[in-house]
């Protein structure tokens, strides 16, 4: 038997479309999914959506149920919450994480699936890709107690991150944005906030994530001789350049880069995929996570929504999509 579904497409650069899918009856180790909310990322995904993925990135960038291929059509995306409608007795009727394009109903593995914990709202569970990246990037950065840091990009993937900073003891922990906006979102996860030309420096460790080459820069004035750079941002076919002349060497600066695609060495011995999303979803007990959602639309609504959210005309963190409402 098949049953039908529905899902978002993107056709081409800047232009998107709903589709109709049918979808085969789940296998004995699968599961059949009603999406309850999905999200989109301001960062990654907008970026797919523009076309700006380089054709050398292709195979790197695909999505765990992409379909389709780069630049479209391609049906794209990675923050899926919904409830099990049928499968393993274990998971029937509980909700579920999946790292999943836009779809109303949709048939996986049962692997491929994260219980919720119940002190979780499934409405903000949608968090859980972009704060498993931060909980992957502090994994690589490993800060430590009283640790002097500023987090540069005040976006979803930045926000996360200072979020789980400002948790540390003794930290100081400051977000650096162009946006005054991003001031209430950092006073709502309990960080500092300021704009790039009045951050603190002398910092032992700086965060970057603004997707430009001018926080970049900024990044490297702000942390201590020594320290470490860690860069989150992901530009994408753009051209980068960096001021790696002056005081770069003298200073001994380290400037590393992290990504979610694989478990930080750190940890990679102990800790596999499922336990460090399971951790992402434990830490979103937290409500003050919900300052990251500033936006919410119907399922329908995505082919209108997602060139606003593409060029930037509709601002947000976290845009979420909501379903059968």
């Amino acid at each position: 038997m098949t049953r039908p579904a529905r899902a978002f497409w993107l056709i081409s650069p800047g232009y998107g479309e709903i589709r109709e899918a049918e979808l085969q009856d789940p296998a004995e180790d699968e599961v059949l999914v009603r999406a309850l909310w999905s999200g989109v990322s301001r960062g990654t995904e907008t970026l797919v959506f523009r076309g700006e993925v380089p054709r050398s990135q292709y195979a790197a960038m695909r999505a765990p149920f992409q379909e389709g291929d780069f630049p479209g059509p391609v049906k794209y995306g990675y923050l899926s919450v919904g409830v099990v409608e049928e499968g393993p007795a274990h998971l029937a009727g509980r909700t579920v994480f999946c790292l999943h394009p836009h779809q109303t109903r949709y048939v996986v593995p049962a692997s491929a699936v994260t219980p919720v914990p119940d002190h979780v709202p499934a409405e903000r569970a949608v968090l859980a890709g972009t704060v498993e990246t931060a909980v992957n990037a502090l994994w690589d950065a490993a800060p430590l107690v009283g640790d002097r840091i500023a987090v540069v990009g005040g976006g979803m993937v930045g926000c996360s991150v200072a979020a789980l900073l400002a948790r540390f003891p003794g930290v100081r922990v400051q977000l650096v944005d162009t946006d005054p906006a991003r001031e209430e979102t950092a006073k709502a996860l309990g960080a500092g906030f300021a704009a790039p030309a009045d951050a603190l420096g002398d910092c032992d460790l700086v965060v970057h994530a603004s997707t430009t080459e001018q926080g970049l820069a900024r990044a490297l004035e702000l942390v201590a001789d020594e320290g470490t750079v860690l860069e989150l941002s992901w530009y994408g076919d753009r051209k980068v350049s960096l001021p790696l002349g002056e005081d770069f060497h003298s200073r001994r600066l380290v400037l590393r880069s992290s990504q979610v695609g694989t478990v930080a060495p750190a940890r990679r011995a102990r800790r596999s995929y499922g336990d460090r999303l399971a951790l992402a979803l434990d830490l979103l007990a937290d409500p003050a996570l919900d300052a990251l959602v500033t936006g919410e639309c119907a399922f329908e609504e995505l082919p209108e929504v997602l060139p606003r959210l593409a060029d930037g005309s509709l601002p947000a963190l976290c845009h979420r999509v909501r379903y059968g409402r």
